[in-house]
């Protein structure tokens, strides 16, 4: 039996709860390290006791979720159709598939690298830079995240492809060696010599002493190597191979790009609006610059916090999207949904013990990231808390947004895609702050609570859709089993 046909039959006939956990423990794996390193940048530059360059890096969050989202757009699209193919076992398919997703993603990264370094400033204060001094460290911050941005979106799109196949294992290695270098770099570049930091405690002996600037290019250095160690792992395994000659401007492969990837460029594109949103609405509702410093400082905290907690709820999806993918293609319409049931279950009761734990440490957790001075800190602790509570519902939101977008129910996974960040986060953020003002009660609280109250929203979006498709599902294994289908 061959590499592809022995996959095959791993996929689809293995125990379904066993074959998705020993996907997700090395997606997981990935997933954590990479929001870590995303964290310790924050971390690292946090270190200086400077609200304004803790804002630049959240300012510029929104960048790095364009950036992400172009990423994931081509590499679920191209990642979802080839592991239906893999289902169909057209691997010849496959392959031009392949070649297309990645370089579809790779140069709309290098035309987002030209129209950023051409428009740096602007771009800073649309991203919504509000002071002076966030709008210098923005503009450090951004230049070598823009250079790498090429490298950054064909990486995403290696990763899943080789996830979506079933090798989560290459996927891992890729991106955590990255991860790790990215650490190492950090405290090299942003510390100068003679830098006091860890609360007095520590005298940096040398350093280049880039600031937040080194922050971006330890990033960019390490997506780089990154790039070059994905690349290695597709042709030193039984993966589907990248080859300029299969890449195709075919219509066809087009279309099935944007179904299944659309919902992934809605999510993360909404989650890019939503953060531009919330620094632009710090800037409505605060009225001086050591406020809005603080604000931004207090809210990029707790969105990387909370984007790591979030990234083991991905890791543990994306175990069941291969599973998900090889068995619609198959035809195995109980084990997609077996696997939706047992992923759903393990998932809350998870969130809902992280959050528990969390909240208890609540204040320890946010010092650590959320801005340096004591007004940051204490906006820190009360979004937190507040997001803490929403939590666990992101398991039914989440993997019902994964498995519509892995059988290709796009219209349905894209609504879900841009329930939680744009179509209930953005006008909250907005609106929220106003109407607490209305009420007597401060405008910030209404940032605090926007995140929350966006939870609640999505959980009611989501709930009737998710609950559509488990019928769906029935329906179809029951029809197949009397010879309908």
């Amino acid at each position: 039996m061959s590499g592809v046909e022995e996959k095959y039959r791993h996929m689809t006939e293995d125990p379904v709860d066993k074959l998705i956990l020993h996907l997700a423990v090395p997606t997981i794996i990935s997933m954590l390290v990479t929001s870590f390193y995303n964290l310790a940048d924050t971390f690292f530059v946090r270190q200086l006791e400077n609200d304004s360059m803790v804002a630049a890096v959240g300012v510029v969050l929104p960048l790095m979720t364009i950036i992400q989202a172009i990423g994931f757009y081509h590499g679920h699209g191209s990642g979802n159709y080839i592991s239906r193919a893999f289902g169909r076992q057209d691997y010849q398919d496959a392959e031009v598939m392949a070649a297309t997703g990645f370089f579809y993603a790779f140069f709309m990264g290098l035309l987002l690298t030209v129209l950023g370094m051409s428009f740096r400033r602007p771009f800073a204060v649309l991203l919504g830079a509000k002071t002076e001094a966030t709008l210098q460290n923005t503009v450090s911050y951004m230049t070598y995240i823009l250079l790498a941005a090429p490298f950054m979106t064909s990486s995403l799109v290696m990763n899943n492809q080789l996830r979506l196949q079933g090798n989560a294992f290459f996927a891992m290695i890729g991106l955590t060696s990255g991860a790790i270098l990215n650490l190492v770099l950090d405290p090299l570049l942003i510390y100068a010599p003679g830098d006091v930091i860890f609360y007095g405690r520590l005298t940096v002996p040398f350093g280049a002493g880039m600031g937040v600037a080194g922050a971006a290019l330890a990033t960019g250095i390490s997506q780089v190597v990154g790039f070059a160690l994905l690349l290695i792992g597709i042709y030193r395994s039984d993966n589907v191979k990248i080859r300029l000659k299969n890449f195709s401007f075919k219509p066809y492969y087009i279309r099935s790009i944007v179904q299944g990837g659309l919902p992934s460029l809605a999510r993360q594109s909404m989650a890019g609006l939503a953060s531009a949103c919330l620094n632009h609405s710090v800037g409505i509702y605060l009225d001086s610059d050591l406020m809005i410093d603080a604000a931004q400082a207090a809210m990029t905290g707790v969105s990387k916090i909370m984007n790591f907690f979030f990234s083991a709820l991905l890791g543990f999806g994306q175990g069941y999207q291969p599973v998900c993918g090889f068995n619609y293609g198959a035809g195995r319409y109980d084990r997609v949904l077996e696997g939706f049931r047992f992923c759903v279950k393990r998932a809350t009761v998870g969130l809902i013990l992280i959050a528990a734990a969390a909240f208890g440490f609540a204040r320890p957790i946010t010092s650590l990231v959320a801005g340096a001075s004591p007004k940051a800190a204490e906006i820190a602790l009360i979004a937190f808390r507040a997001q803490l509570v929403t939590l666990p519902l992101l398991a039914w939101v989440t993997l019902v947004n994964m498995a519509l977008q892995n059988i290709g129910y796009t219209a349905k996974a894209t609504l879900i895609a841009l329930a939680r960040q744009g179509l209930t986060f953005a006008p909250t953020v907005l609106l929220l702050p106003y109407l607490m003002g209305k009420m007597g009660l401060a405008p910030l609280l209404g940032l605090e609570l926007a995140q929350p109250a966006a939870d609640l929203l999505a959980l009611a979006i989501s709930l009737p859709v998710g609950i559509g498709l488990i019928r769906d599902l029935r329906e179809k294994e029951a029809a197949k089993k009397s010879g309908e289908v």
